[in-house]
């Protein structure tokens, strides 16, 4: 398997012995740019041809848990899986969890939160576009400008930080730069607290992993080091708290598939 370690001291080996040996494995996953490319429109990110099939073939296997992490509402990202097998979903940067049974929890933002996301709603519409595109979730809202020329994506960085950042300067949202686009998002909560939690939940002996590939997934890198495996997924290398570095989708399903073959031999 082609990879980089990106961690000095990191001893990979050991850590797919342990993932061998473990009686509980926990995989948690990004979506968009992890376990799908990107697409112009969201609805056609479809995962790689193989994805679903491997993860399927993990949660099959007794004492395996796999979890999606995402900043996507956590039933969209279900909607573009097989109605069958689905894993457990975070969704809305850990605002949302939709178990594998379909049961949905959701956090609610506080008023104050409420009302300047509502605000910043209303002051998109001055600086919006053709071919841009708002997203609205519990505790954010999203400013997406994937495939616009360069000069268009350069002249809505301008306009959306003047209308956002008073928003994100008040204290109640933080503003969250993203592949493809800009975010405010409710303090609080993020990719790290569904990690957090997950973590919580299992022994402290399990053998865990964390693959994803934007900025919004380096706190959960960061978290996971202390307990297992970060591993940046993308076609390029960039700064990362990350301990390994695989490129999409071949290296991808080599690292689920050796994943899989660990626990077989256990």
């Amino acid at each position: 398997m082609s990879m980089q370690v990106l961690s000095p001291h990191l001893d990979l080996e050991a850590f797919y012995a342990r993932l061998a040996s473990a009686r509980s494995r926990v995989l948690m996953l990004d979506y968009d740019g992890t376990l799908a490319p990107f697409r112009i429109r969201p609805e056609q990110a479809s995962p790689y041809p193989g994805v679903v099939e491997m993860l399927g073939a993990l949660m099959s296997q007794e004492g395996t848990r796999v979890v999606i992490v995402s900043g996507r509402r956590a039933e969209v990202v279900a909607g573009l899986l097989p109605p069958r097998g689905r894993p457990e979903i975070w969704g809305a940067h850990g605002w949302e969890r939709l178990s594998p049974g379909g049961r949905l929890h959701s956090e609610e933002p506080h008023a104050d939160v409420r009302v300047a996301l509502a605000e910043a709603n209303a002051r998109a519409a001055d600086f919006l576009q053709p071919g841009a595109r708002i997203e609205r979730k519990p505790a954010s809202i999203a400013l997406h400008w994937r495939g616009l020329p360069v000069l268009s994506v350069e002249r809505l960085v301008r306009l959306s930080e003047t209308a956002w950042s008073p928003l994100a300067a008040s204290g109640v949202l933080e503003w969250l730069s993203f592949d493809g686009g800009v975010e405010l998002r409710a303090r609080g909560s993020s990719k790290q607290h569904a990690v957090k939690t997950v973590l919580s939940e299992i022994a402290c002996d399990s053998a865990v992993a964390y693959l994803g590939d934007d900025i919004t997934d380096e706190d959960a890198f960061r978290v996971v080091k202390g307990r297992g495996l970060a591993v940046l997924v993308r076609p390029v290398c960039r700064g990362t708290a990350a301990d390994i570095w695989i490129k999409p989708p071949r290296e991808l399903l080599e690292f689920i598939g050796r994943w899989r073959r660990q626990e077989i031999t256990r």
